[in-house]
Formats: structure tokens, sequence, C-alpha cells
């Protein structure tokens, strides 16, 4: 039996063959399954695991149903949120995924609500929203 989790994202974006690549080196995504699609162009199903989440990802198959992939400078209705450990984690998230191209709508900063967060847009329209604990509870010696 599959383990597929409960609820997770589904992203159309185009091409997906670059989405998965720029998600494996911004994000450290890594490929747990592929299906081309019958035409040999498109990606018809990828399974990646990101951030020990799962994020699904597909080329638009306009043939299929009504999706489409996000427009340039169009806001787009749903967005990946990236939970990690440490802030550090965030600023280098941030870092390295504009340097591959995406663009930062949010720098790090410290929230109002406790965290250090981040937001970015893939190249590919998608938008990540990044956060992490500002404080790390050390033990009582101070550890």
């Amino acid at each position: 039996m599959s383990e597929r989790p409960p609820v997770a994202p589904y992203l159309t974006v185009s091409p997906a063959a670059g989405a998965i690549a720029f998600y494996a080196a911004a994000f450290d995504a890594q490929q747990k399954a592929l299906m081309p699609a019958i035409d040999g162009m498109r990606i018809a199903h990828c399974e990646l695991e990101i951030n020990g989440g799962t994020v699904f990802v597909s080329d638009a198959f306009p043939e299929f149903g009504k999706t489409r992939t996000p427009l340039p400078g169009e806001p787009v209705t749903a967005s990946v949120s990236l939970e990690f450990a440490s802030a550090e984690q965030v600023d280098e998230t941030f870092t390295r995924a504009t340097r591959l191209g995406a663009v930062g709508e949010v720098v790090p900063t410290h929230s109002f609500w406790g965290t250090r967060t981040a937001i970015v847009r893939d190249p590919f329209g998608q938008r990540w929203i990044m956060n992490a604990p500002l404080n790390t509870k050390k033990s009582e010696n101070g550890a």
C-alpha cells in the first residue's frame, strides 16, 4: 500500500521538468515518483519530498480539465508554506531561491507573530512562504 500524504499541494507549472529542477536546487526537493505524459513532452505527475512534506507537480493538461499555470504578475490564490526549525534556514533558503531566479516578495524579517518569515515567488509563478521560530529553547544550564 502506498503511503500517500493525507493532504498535499498539487502545483500546475510549465515546464514541469524545469520546476522540478528548480525545487531540487532551491528547496532541496527529493523526487519520489515521476510519470511522463504519453506525448513525451510533459510531466503527468511528479511527487517531491520537500522539508519533510510532499508536493505534487505536473504540467498543465487543459485537455483533461480546467487547470492552468499562474499568469505572470497575477496574484495567486494559494501558497506553499515551509516551516523550518531555525531562522537561519529561512535566510539560507530565501537567498538560494532568489539566486536561482525566484523573486523575493517579503525579504527575511522578524514577524510580529514571532517567527522569522520570508516569501518568494518561484520562476514558475508559485508562491512559497517560509517560517521558523525566532528563538529556540535552550536547556536549563544554558547549553
